[in-house]
């Protein structure tokens, strides 16, 4: 497990002691918080991006699944940078569902907002746009907050493709949510799809904005111009 070695070496060089102090707090990582426990280095996300680089050629499988179920958080992230370089370098199908394993088998390790942003829609939206999509349904129907982020995350590549229909059916199911992550990734797609077709998010709006959360509407409406955001944020549509 040199690369593993290797890797965690490199994230110990650029170790921040003041940013690792505040990660916690940013990354609610404080008792009975989201992200209970876990561990930071302060280490920035060019650094680790720039330690990916240098690596996600070398890592394999195993390393990258251990990586991904490492206690601190920086290790983590850098693995999942590294996996999007793998899966998006990948050229044959079968090696695209190699990557795409790696990461649903290690989804215990995709356990905070950045982890799921960071991935998502580059691994598992990219690789199940020509597929069944009923694992995202799945997620969404879980009690598991992480991987209910992860499906309404992942349809962002079927909306950058001009589907919607999984996004709006996955914002549907996760509508009356009672945390503000799944409410943030709910109205995030939403806006999502109305940077494309308005229209197509005002149809969904009109039907639920008076019930959806609070912070669900405003991340919605956040790019709708001044006049039609004061209407719905006013019940007035």
């Amino acid at each position: 497990m040199e690369n593993i070695k290797a890797i965690k070496a490199e994230l110990d060089r650029h170790v921040n002691f003041k940013r690792a102090a505040h990660a916690p707090k940013f990354f609610k990582a404080g008792k009975g918080e989201y992200g209970e426990g876990d561990q930071h280095l302060g280490v920035s996300v060019p650094n680790q991006r720039g330690i990916a680089n240098k690596f996600w050629q070398a890592v394999d499988e195993k390393e990258l699944g251990m990586l991904l179920l490492d206690p601190i958080h920086e290790v983590r992230l850098t693995a999942i940078f590294m996996l999007v370089k793998k899966f998006e370098k990948a050229k044959e199908p079968k090696e695209k569902e190699r990557w795409a394993k790696v990461y649903t088998e290690n989804l215990k390790g995709v356990n905070n907002w950045d982890l799921v942003d960071s991935s998502a829609h580059l691994i598992l939206g990219k690789w199940l746009e020509d597929k069944p999509r009923d694992l995202l349904y799945e997620f969404a129907e879980s009690d598991d907050l992480w991987k209910q982020r992860i499906a309404m995350i992942a349809t962002m590549h079927f909306i950058r493709q001009n589907d919607f229909t999984d996004a709006l059916a996955i914002a549907e199911i996760l509508l009356h949510h009672d945390h503000d992550l799944i409410h943030k990734a709910v109205g995030w797609m939403l806006r999502e799809i109305g940077n494309r077709d308005q229209n197509v998010e005002e149809a969904f709006l009109q039907k639920y904005y008076q019930e959806m959360p609070r912070t669900a509407l405003r991340y919605a409406i956040e790019k709708f111009p001044d006049d039609r955001r004061k209407a719905y944020l006013n019940g007035y549509v």
